[in-house]
């Protein structure tokens, strides 16, 4: 890049040195500086508006990738011969290993965004990868309460999560893909839904003012990851059943998280939060704050416009995104530590935001003048992370709450870390619909984006 960048320069400059040599008046002085303002940038990322079929050929390699290494299936774990009989208990049955297990709540991520991929690209695929895992799950989770009555399973029960949630990482995102699976008429999963949500609603420990807390790294521990875990799947109980009740519990926890947790001055959050603490350390973890964002994303999407605690909610989604905006990297990535530029660039972190973004452009929350090149340059970013088999590399792994920077900083970043499909996909959809709008163009070699009529019905 770096040579081509140079012999761009000489073959524009050389020609207008050698008219002003050969001119007695010194020819035209701005010929020079023309030349020079025509040089092609050496940006390490794509620059500019994509297109829909970039965008898809990335999500059909992810998609691949996934539908080859995440199969549903049971085997013995001892043989690895295939289980077909549910009616005979077998106390060795294990889901089939892949690269990644189908149950987490990073799956329930992916499923979320295979739905939006399939609703986007008209591509029945991406639908039929969640719908084939969700009903396997569920017609095999009799199979195990079976097992598990018996007293069969052990330490080898790889439905624990769906039949015994103990955290909110067991039951609210996948939870909330099971509901978005149902209401599409893919699934029928009411009684593992009924189960994850009451969990969610009753079942997770929670501070006096019943704000969602743990017990670990101390007691009444907040972490801000648990917004994610469990507002999606009380929005999504709100729009399945039509009851108040659940659109106010997440209201409730993103407004108790923020007021504990979200620094206004910089319009980001802290990871963790403990109580008792004179002085709580301020480590803005990146994916935290993703997941803190596609929380108070995933709620607007279904909050009635007159519930009485919108407008909370879109004020502070629109002032973290404007925190957001401000710390982004200079190739379209965030960093690690948001504010530490020190700290590596991650990628789940960079698709959450980018998706958070591009969903608040179209749903005309934001301004596409100032935040549509900021989920343009995500997305370009994000792209280079996606490999040829369709791994979407540097992604942390799993993190657990810190109070020095070190931790964070060398986390390591893997293929295999499963948090960052989910999130690429959601992306890519997002985009195909930004792509779509026509708003991107390129004047004076900058990306902008034009405004229509109706962008900023909501935006203020």
């Amino acid at each position: 890049m770096k040579q081509f960048t140079l012999l761009a320069l000489v073959s524009l400059v050389l020609p207008a040195l050698s008219a002003h040599a050969a001119s007695p008046s010194g020819a035209d002085p701005v010929r020079v500086p023309t030349a020079l303002h025509r040089l092609p940038p050496d940006y390490p990322v794509p620059y500019g508006p994509t297109t829909v079929e970039a965008i898809t050929e990335v999500l059909n390699r992810i998609h691949a990738y996934l539908d080859a290494n995440t199969p549903a299936r049971l085997v013995d774990r001892q043989t690895g011969a295939a289980i077909t009989d549910l009616s005979t208990p077998n106390r060795n049955a294990v889901v089939e290993r892949g690269h990644f297990p189908i149950i987490s709540y990073e799956w329930g991520v992916t499923y979320s965004g295979m739905l939006l991929a399939a609703e986007v690209t008209g591509d029945t695929r991406f639908r039929d990868y969640a719908s084939k895992r969700l009903n396997f799950i569920v017609e095999t989770t009799p199979y195990f309460h079976t097992l598990d009555e018996q007293g069969l399973t052990g330490e080898h029960n790889p439905f624990r999560s769906v039949l015994h949630p103990n955290a909110l990482d067991d039951a609210g995102s996948m939870c909330a893909a099971f509901i978005k699976a149902q209401r599409a008429g893919l699934v029928q999963a009411q009684p593992l839904i009924e189960r994850y949500a009451d969990y969610v609603m009753t079942g997770q420990y929670r501070l006096a003012d019943g704000t969602l807390a743990r017990k670990r790294p101390m007691m009444d521990s907040i972490w801000l990851d648990d917004l994610y875990m469990s507002v999606p799947c009380m929005a999504q109980m709100g729009k399945l059943t039509g009851d108040g009740k659940y659109y106010d519990e997440a209201v409730k926890q993103i407004t108790q998280f923020a007021g504990r947790m979200f620094n206004k001055e910089k319009g980001l959050y802290m990871h963790g939060w403990i109580a008792g603490m004179k002085e709580h350390p301020e480590f803005r973890w990146a994916r935290a704050n993703g997941w803190a964002l596609l929380a108070k994303t995933e709620l607007l999407e279904v909050l009635p416009e007159d519930h009485p605690g919108r407008d909370d909610i879109l004020n502070l989604l629109r002032a973290h995104i404007r925190g957001l905006a401000a710390v982004q990297g200079h190739n379209g990535m965030w960093h690690q530590l948001l504010d530490r530029n020190d700290s590596y660039l991650e990628t789940s972190a960079t698709a959450i935001f980018t998706f958070c973004i591009a969903r608040a452009i179209n749903r005309g929350w934001i301004d596409p003048l100032a935040y549509g090149p900021v989920a343009q340059l995500g997305w370009n970013a994000v792209t280079t992370q996606v490999n040829a088999q369709g791994q979407v590399e540097g992604t942390c792994v799993g993190t657990g709450m810190g109070m020095d920077p070190a931790f964070y900083y060398y986390r390591p970043r893997s293929p295999f870390a499963a948090h960052g499909y989910g999130p690429v996909l959601l992306a890519g959809a997002e985009m195909i619909k930004i792509v779509q709008s026509g708003k991107a163009v390129i004047n004076d070699s900058a990306l902008h984006f034009e405004r229509q009529p109706d962008d900023m019905r909501h935006a203020n």
